[in-house]
């Protein structure tokens, strides 16, 4: 199973031995480090033993998967779970076969489930409650459940090559590569691309090898051309947002976690900064990508149409893409819309709380606002 050790030990030198010494934060980054290596040991053994008892997975093929790719508070979760009602089309993956991607793992759930169902359901329960208090402080933001859709960070997080270890490595530009996959040097980015391949082959072989692989994952902006070097013949569909709210917003998410384990880090830091440098990035590689692609291949939804009408945005992409709809899928697309006409998000964000300005992101982003006719 693929590990890129090189950014791994250049994150923990960073952070024990390059920054101001904080007994928190050592104790965060020694939790994270054993927490980290037994589960990669877990998976990499179930993922051995699929050679050994499933071996069938190798020649699954992934046929024009759909990569949901956009930065992140851009309303990709919104668009992966209207698209994920597609049952008679799709394969997605949910949180947990993410965090186990092995088929082993996903017999063994199944197996367990099952036995759940006929013994009193104590462990849909219990998981119930897990899911309440590990997650449930994210739900303004982004709700978190096991076996709902989610995207494909957590195949990522055991290469290390993810950018969710800015969670506690705030050393942003100095790991660049983590969170921009296609400034990796050519050999580590095409071993990457291999593994991530071998975990959607044990996904479609588990629950659908006829159907298409739907994928969200928005740290793949910055692994686009990645993806589609792997997989030349995928649909790429991504979302514009204005990013006076998307850079925000992504700063948001990141910041409790800072001042969980760094308390001193004021909203406005450099690592805030930083980070937000990735977001813009994302913004210009999307951007740039869009003349990489067959326009067949490729579909931009505005942020706008997307909340004001869920249903009609979907049904425009699907007419791009030649597919049709169900009466079933249209029917749930209609309830889905009406859902999401309800919701209001409690979460509130600025850029200049983070030291961030309109005029930096205009000054940055100035021609993909012109092209969407974003308001400065």
């Amino acid at each position: 199973m693929y590990i890129n050790l090189n950014l791994f030990f250049k994150a923990e030198y960073l952070s024990l031995f390059k920054t101001r010494f904080s007994l928190r934060r050592w104790a965060y980054i020694f939790f994270f480090t054993v927490l980290y290596w037994l589960m990669w040991f877990i998976v990499a053994f179930g993922r051995a033993l699929d050679h050994l008892f499933f071996p069938g997975f190798k020649q699954q093929a992934v046929r024009a998967p759909v990569f949901i790719v956009a930065p992140p508070r851009s309303g990709t979760t919104l668009t992966q779970k209207l698209m994920a009602l597609d049952t008679e089309r799709f394969v997605h993956n949910k949180l947990y076969q993410t965090i186990f991607p092995a088929v082993s793992f996903q017999r063994f759930f199944n197996g367990l489930v099952w036995l759940d169902q006929h013994t009193g359901r104590c462990f849909a329960k219990l998981v119930g409650w897990a899911e309440k208090k590990w997650f449930g402080g994210w739900d303004d933001m982004h709700k978190m459940r096991f076996d709902q859709p989610e995207e494909d960070d957590g195949f990522f997080v055991y290469t290390f090559v993810t950018e969710a270890i800015f969670l506690l490595f705030l050393h942003v530009d100095e790991l660049w590569a983590a969170g921009f996959q296609d400034a990796l040097p050519l050999a580590p980015r095409r071993k990457l691309m291999h593994y991530y391949r071998s975990c959607l082959q044990r996904q479609l072989h588990v629950n659908g090898p006829d159907k298409t692989l739907l994928s969200k994952a928005t740290q793949s902006s910055g692994a686009v051309e990645a993806l589609l070097e792997e997989f030349p013949d995928a649909k790429f569909i991504t979302i514009v947002r204005h990013p006076y709210q998307s850079v925000a917003s992504h700063v948001s998410v990141f910041y409790p976690v800072w001042h969980a384990h760094s308390p001193e880090l004021p909203k406005d830091s450099a690592v805030s900064k930083s980070y937000a440098r990735l977001a813009v990035k994302w913004f210009q590689h999307l951007f740039e990508f869009r003349n990489k692609v067959k326009p067949e291949q490729y579909y931009c939804i505005d942020y706008r149409d997307l909340t004001r009408d869920p249903k009609a945005a979907l049904e425009k992409l699907y007419e791009h893409f030649g597919w049709q709809m169900s009466d079933a899928y249209r029917a749930q697309l209609t309830a889905a819309t009406q859902r999401q006409r309800k919701f209001e998000s409690k979460h509130e964000y600025t850029l200049e709380e983070f030291g961030l300005s309109k005029e930096w992101i205009q000054q940055e982003l100035g021609p993909l606002l012109d092209h969407y006719a974003l308001p400065r």
